[in-house]
């Protein structure tokens, strides 16, 4: 479980982020939503630990946690299912376990044919699956992913998104999503819940159909 209570944070003095409240539920996925520089990018760094918020509670009761950020970052050494398995490595696992996880991965992402090829020979969809495979190869219970799929075309993006709901339901694995979808969809398919927002000085109309961060409310 992941808890927020009252979670700002500033740069400079100014604000990105206030009084966000929100709980994430183990198994449960959350869109976050909004323009560019409204605070998702931030909001997930706190999630992680890699930032303090300037105020606000935040409380992390999950066992692992996977970060899947804009841009692969794959080790462009490496064939993809080294990549896949190179958590796996880190935290010492045999390598007959490595090979046994990442060929499963493989084969589920649909990278069957790709498995032995390096990041420079593989498209951009199939670098951000092989991105995902290395992430869910840990076996985090949270997952958190800053719009990976941002740079494709919207034909493979929704079939990506659709993908990866597919896999966190398979995994019962939580996941905090950056998305510009403000449905939270993917191919019919929709996030449990979605924090929509256009920074911290927007406020919503009287319907609040799109609550802004500092709104307390999810939907």
């Amino acid at each position: 479980m992941l808890i927020m209570e009252g979670v700002s944070h500033a740069y400079g003095g100014h604000p990105v982020l206030e009084d966000i409240d929100l709980r994430l539920e183990p198994g449960q996925v959350l869109a976050i939503v909004g323009r560019s520089g409204c605070g998702k990018t931030t909001l997930l760094q706190i999630a992680s630990g890699l930032l303090s918020p300037t105020r606000g509670r935040v409380e992390n009761r999950f066992r692992r946690l996977a970060y899947v950020f804009q841009e692969p970052r794959l080790l462009p050494w490496r064939t993809a299912w080294q990549n896949i398995a190179f958590g796996l490595k880190a935290m010492g696992a045999p390598p007959a376990e490595q090979r046994r996880v990442a060929s499963a991965l493989i084969e589920r992402l649909g990278l069957a044919g790709a498995a032995d090829k390096y990041p420079h020979e593989l498209s951009g969809g199939m670098r951000q699956r092989v991105a995902l495979g290395r992430a869910l190869a840990i076996g985090p219970d949270l997952l958190l992913l800053d719009e990976p799929f941002g740079a494709l075309d919207p034909g493979l993006r929704a079939d990506m998104q659709r993908l990866l709901l597919d896999l966190l339901a398979e995994r019962k694995v939580a996941a905090l999503f950056v998305t510009h979808d403000l449905r939270g969809r993917a191919g019919g398919r929709r996030a449990d819940r979605a924090l929509a927002g256009a920074g911290p000085h927007h406020r919503p109309g009287a319907a609040g159909a799109h609550a802004p961060h500092r709104c307390r409310r999810l939907r």
